[in-house]
Parts: C-alpha cells; sequence; structure tokens
C-alpha cells in the first residue's frame, strides 16, 4: 500500500548516505570508448529540461537520423508529443520511430541506446509505447543488433522538479513535504490517471495485472548508495529476460551509481530499454551539468516585445499566471476555450486573439496569450456513447485528448498568422510548446541552449523555421514556483 505524506528531513535522515565518489568522469570515459550515442522519444517536448548542446528532430526520416547518429552531439531527441495522441496513434508513432531508427543503425553502423522519456508524475502512454517501440526496433530476420531488450527500467526520479522514488514510492515535493504521486493531482489526469504511488504497484496497474507487482524487479537506495556500481551491474545481470525493472533515486548521485552499473552490463551484453523522467537522460548521455542560462547567452533582439503562450491546465500554470499579471505588465489577452470549441465561432475568436496580440506586438508590449482557466472535460456518459465497443473510461481519456488537441490547434492557428517575429516565445505546457514549435513555427531541428530555470528549457530555432535563431522557452506546466513565470518574463525584458 501507499504510503502517506511525508517531511523531506525525516524521510531523507532514513536513508543511507549517497556514494562518495563522483562518477561523470567514468561514465563520459565509458561512452567514448563504446561510441554508443543515446537517442530520446521524448513525448513532449519538456524532456530537454536536463541537457544542453543537443539537437531536438520534430521530424525523422532516415537520412537525417544517419547524420545525427555521425554526428558529435552525444545524445538527439526526437519529439514524438505521443502524449497528446490516442493510445492507438500513439503506438503506430513509437513503433514507425522503432523502425526509422533501426534502418538508420543499418545504413550507419552506430549503435546506440534508446530512452522513452515521459512524465516525472507518471503520465503517458505506458505499457503500450514502450511495446511498440520494442517492436519497431526489431530488425529483419538476420539483420544487425536485435533490440530483443533483456529488461525495461523504469526510473522517474527529476530532482529537478522534486519527483524522488524511495522505497519504491514515487514522491512529489510540495513545499517541505513529500506526497506520493498517487494522492496529487496529477493522479487525476482526465486522460492518464491512476492509483498506485508504489512503482511495482503502478506497472501492475498500467498493465492491467499482466506483470504482478511481485514480478516487477527493483534497484533500491540501499543497492545504490550501499554496493555501489557492482551491486547494479550484478543486479542487472541476474535479471529475469523480460522484466520490467523498478528504480529507486534521490538524486543525481543515485542516477549516476546507476548509470555506471548498467553501463558495465551492456558492456557484458546486456540490452535495455528505459523509460524515465528528463534526469535520467543527461547522466545517461554523459552530458555534464552547466549554469543556468542568463539573459545574454539568448543573444535577443535588443528590439521588440516577448509572447507567452500558456495551454497547460494543471494549478501550478494557473497560480504562475496570476503573478504574472500581478507582478510585470504583460497584457493579457485571454482564449474563451468555450468559443474555441464551437464550430461557429472558433474562427472569430481565432481573428480576436490574434489581431490583439499582433496589435501588441508591433507596439513593442510583452503579451500573454493564455486560454480561460475553466477546465473543459468529456463526461463518461458522452464518451462512451461515442464508441460502445470500448470501455467508458477509455472513451473518456480519448475524448479528452481530442479536446486538448482542439485547444493546441487553436493556439497554433493564432502563433502561425502574427505578423510580427516576437523577441522571444515562450510556450506553457507540453502539447501547447510541442505543436506551437512544430506547426507554429515550423521548426524542424533545434539546438537546446540549456536550462534558463531548472527543468525549464530553451530552444535555439533552425533556420529551416519561421523565425530561424528564435529564442523557444519550453515551460513545462507542472514545473516551478508560483512566481517562476514571472521571474522569467521579468528577466528577460
Amino acid at each position: 500500500m501507499d504510503e502517506g505524506r511525508i517531511r523531506q528531513g525525516e524521510l531523507f535522515g532514513r536513508l543511507p548516505g549517497v556514494w562518495g565518489e563522483d562518477l561523470l568522469p567514468a561514465i563520459q570515459a565509458r561512452l567514448q570508448a563504446s561510441g554508443r550515442k543515446v537517442v530520446v522519444l521524448d513525448d513532449d517536448p519538456t524532456g530537454t529540461q536536463t541537457v544542453h548542446g543537443v539537437p531536438v528532430l520534430t521530424e525523422w526520416p532516415v537520412e537525417r537520423l544517419v547524420e545525427e547518429l555521425n554526428g558529435p552531439a552525444p545524445a538527439v531527441y526526437l519529439l514524438t508529443n505521443s502524449r497528446s495522441l490516442a493510445p492507438v496513434e500513439a503506438e503506430a508513432l513509437n513503433a514507425a520511430v522503432g523502425e526509422a531508427l533501426q534502418r538508420a543503425r543499418a545504413r550507419s553502423g552506430k549503435d546506440f541506446g534508446v530512452i522513452s522519456r515521459s512524465d516525472s508524475t507518471l503520465r503517458g502512454h505506458f505499457p503500450g509505447e514502450v511495446a511498440a517501440l520494442a517492436r519497431g526496433l526489431q530488425p529483419a530476420r538476420g539483420g544487425p543488433l536485435a533490440d530483443d531488450f533483456d529488461a525495461w527500467l523504469v526510473a522517474p526520479c527529476f530532482p529537478e522538479g522534486g519527483r524522488l522514488t524511495v522505497n519504491n514510492v514515487h514522491y512529489v515535493a510540495e513545499g517541505e513535504w513529500l506526497v506520493p504521486a498517487g494522492q496529487t493531482e496529477f493522479a487525476r489526469d482526465k486522460s492518464f490517471g491512476y492509483r498506485s504511488s508504489n512503482l511495482r504497484e503502478w506497472v501492475a496497474e498500467k498493465t492491467g495485472g499482466a506483470v504482478r507487482a511481485e514480478q516487477v524487479a527493483v534497484i533500491s537506495l540501499e543497492d545504490l548508495r550501499l554496493g555501489g556500481p557492482a551491486a547494479v551491474t550484478e543486479k542487472l545481470l541476474a535479471l529475469p529476460r523480460g522484466t520490467i525493472c523498478a528504480v529507486n533515486a534521490a538524486g543525481y548521485r543515485d542516477l549516476e551509481v546507476l548509470v555506471l552499473g548498467l553501463l558495465e552490463a551492456e558492456a557484458q551484453g546486456r540490452r535495455y530499454l528505459y523509460r524515465t523522467a528528463a534526469s535520467f537522460v543527461r547522466v545517461r548521455a554523459g552530458i555534464a551539468p552547466r549554469a543556468l542560462l542568463e539573459r545574454a547567452d539568448l543573444k535577443l533582439p535588443r528590439t521588440g516585445a516577448g509572447l507567452v503562450v500558456a495551454g497547460s491546465y494543471v494549478p501550478r500554470t494557473s497560480q504562475q499566471l496570476e503573478a504574472l499579471f500581478k507582478q510585470t505588465k504583460i497584457h493579457a489577452v485571454e482564449v474563451r476555450v468555450h468559443l474555441l470549441l464551437d464550430v461557429t465561432s472558433r474562427n472569430g475568436e481565432i481573428a480576436r486573439v490574434r489581431e490583439a496580440v499582433s496589435r501588441h506586438l508591433a507596439a513593442g508590449e510583452d503579451v500573454a496569450v493564455f486560454t480561460s482557466r475553466e477546465l473543459v472535460v468529456a463526461s463518461a456518459g458522452a464518451a462512451a456513447s461515442a464508441n460502445a465497443s470500448a470501455s467508458a473510461n477509455a472513451d473518456e481519456a480519448e475524448a479528452n485528448l481530442a479536446i486538448g488537441r482542439a485547444i493546441s490547434d487553436g493556439l497554433v492557428d493564432i502563433v502561425s498568422g502574427l505578423k510580427t517575429r516576437p523577441r522571444y516565445l515562450l510556450a506553457k505546457g507540453g502539447i501547447t510548446s510541442s505543436d506551437v514549435a512544430t506547426r507554429g513555427l515550423g521548426i524542424r531541428r533545434a539546438l537546446v541552449l540549456g536550462q534558463i530555470m531548472p527543468g525549464v528549457p530553451v530552444w535555439r530555432s533552425g533556420p529551416e523555421s519561421r523565425y530561424p535563431g528564435l529564442a523557444y522557452v519550453v515551460f513545462p506546466g507542472n514545473v516551478g514556483g508560483a512566481d517562476a513565470l514571472a521571474k522569467i518574463v521579468r528577466g528577460l525584458r
């Protein structure tokens, strides 16, 4: 059963001390010797929130993948945005990406590790899209480097956002408290809700009992902090083939121990597929941390106005918008969602908002476009009647995803019709930031510059985009304190 919330200091006081040695240099040496890159399938663009100096692709033809595998960066992100899709679509997309990667590997001769990066609060298409990715990575019979994975590793630890796994329970920090994830607002997500905070029970829940909780293997904090990399290697080598293994971790040193141990297991012929949060990516790719970006690092134009586009509905985003409007002089333009979802009023509402935003940008005034804060959801009954062959809950989840896509489409139409280039663009929320990047700005390849705030990455758009060289701030909906958005806007003014 899930434990209750606990003070951070009290929980940490019970734990063994972290491993004493900085292991990142050893990880980097192993990766350099092996030549294996990391390919990250990111189910929304917020997964770049821990790295820097790596490319992000929004399209992945085989030729481009070959170029990236032969390039200098230690990792490459493929923005699938699959969290915005229905399960069947997400699985088909992951299978197709896996097939493209397998062809690119065969053509380039370059091997790589694969990470399915998802939400640190356990929302997303698991296990469906991970299984589809594994199938797609299978080569034709007799082909090289079959990705018949020995195990899946589930590691949702994300210290930047206060997401930690201790004694198999995944916690979300709220001030001084750690709250089991299953007791948070994230577990009540209309599309990806769940009950279990214990990762073994969560896997059982998400697999519908196909994998029982007692069948889920565990790498504990004691393994990491007392046994070190050797204990991790030993445990991984002993896993029965096809196991799902849940990873406890409460900080970056824990992840370093994990990665060095698993690299040794891989050197002995094992192959793993990873379902993780963003922090694991940085360590697995051997990327050193860098200082937070400052305004000078972004090389912003000296004139012009900033644009904020907020579509996220989580309570934290609403709090941040409220602080933004109180603490800055930014102009607020609300998108009335009920009009956006009505076919008779949709075009008029988009035109009204686009005109207001364009007017402020042309006048050199910072402006924030945000969706009205009332969450519009599908009813279980309506969803069920739309597809009688599926369960009411599944249909309701898909109906809510469709509502989210319709809202995001409206925001894209607003951005794509603007006449004035913004000085920078900040997008709030995963689906919003993905759709604005790919369809509103036409970004096909971007470079991750780093983080402007813990967990908040900044991209530089490529030359093919609508605004080449634009600083694009990808702000996750569930990251940062109440005044985080206001701080960034003030800092960039």
